[in-house]
């Protein structure tokens, strides 16, 4: 017979923060609440591959989902259609160009709702500041069309969400995301979840536990990403 799920660690307001080993949680992974979003509480949930994730009016939730979705270059699924629109181009990248921009846009236009709350947008541009964030754009002219953004700490890379308003330009910042940071030393890109539309493109899973021993070996490695220049690579031949 199964046990009771685990009950989360109730983090203090105030003060040091330790959050509990993931791997004694459930599927969900809801591990802790409460707590604060400053830079230092951010960056240890991270490295123990726990990420905050809830909506505005509610106390932080923080998680650690089991199986944890990836990509990397050698899943990565560029369809035929979208090499096409690659090289038919029309779009330019950019790297930290509008950080704050492109968060504030993931959190828009989502009629179920959105995680991307003030106080998140305040937290993760403390840390954009700091060079643990950063973001990549798509652009047609002067126009946004698309985004993305992550947490990284050392070999590892955190995608959090991302938003487009123009078709095909979602996947052309995947695209660009995956190439550029693996060939700038990134050893693990975390999506998180493996929704329809990141399988599309080739996101996969693997056990928590896993995720978590790879983890531990990338985030000591020495990468730095500040002055990455976003690129389609490959894709683009």
């Amino acid at each position: 017979m199964r046990g009771r799920p685990r009950a989360p660690v109730v983090l203090p307001l105030t003060g040091p923060v330790r959050f509990p080993d993931p791997g004694l949680y459930d599927h969900d992974g809801l591990c802790a609440i409460g707590g604060d979003l400053r830079p230092a509480t951010l960056l240890q949930a991270y490295s123990h591959g726990i990420f905050p994730w809830y909506g505005e009016g509610y106390v932080p939730m923080w998680w650690s989902p089991d199986p944890r979705a990836l990509l990397d270059p050698d899943h990565l699924h560029v369809s035929r259609s979208l090499q096409r629109r690659i090289r038919r181009g029309g779009f330019q990248l950019s790297w930290n160009r509008c950080f704050p921009r492109v968060m504030r846009e993931c959190g828009r236009r989502r009629p179920e709702g959105t995680w991307v709350i003030p106080e998140m947008v305040e937290a993760y541009t403390a840390l954009h500041a700091m060079g643990h964030v950063h973001s990549l754009e798509v652009w047609h002219g002067s126009e946004l069309v698309a985004g993305t953004y992550g947490v990284q700490i050392g070999g590892l890379f955190a995608a959090e969400s991302m938003f487009h308003r123009a078709t095909d330009m979602s996947k052309v910042a995947l695209v660009a995301l995956v190439r550029s940071l693996f060939g700038a030393g990134i050893e693990l890109l975390d999506v998180q979840f493996a929704t329809s539309h990141l399988q599309t493109l080739g996101a996969f899973t693997i056990p928590r536990a896993e995720y978590l021993r790879r983890l531990d070996v990338v985030c000591g490695l020495a990468v730095d990403l500040r002055a990455l220049v976003p690129d389609l690579g490959a894709a683009a031949d």
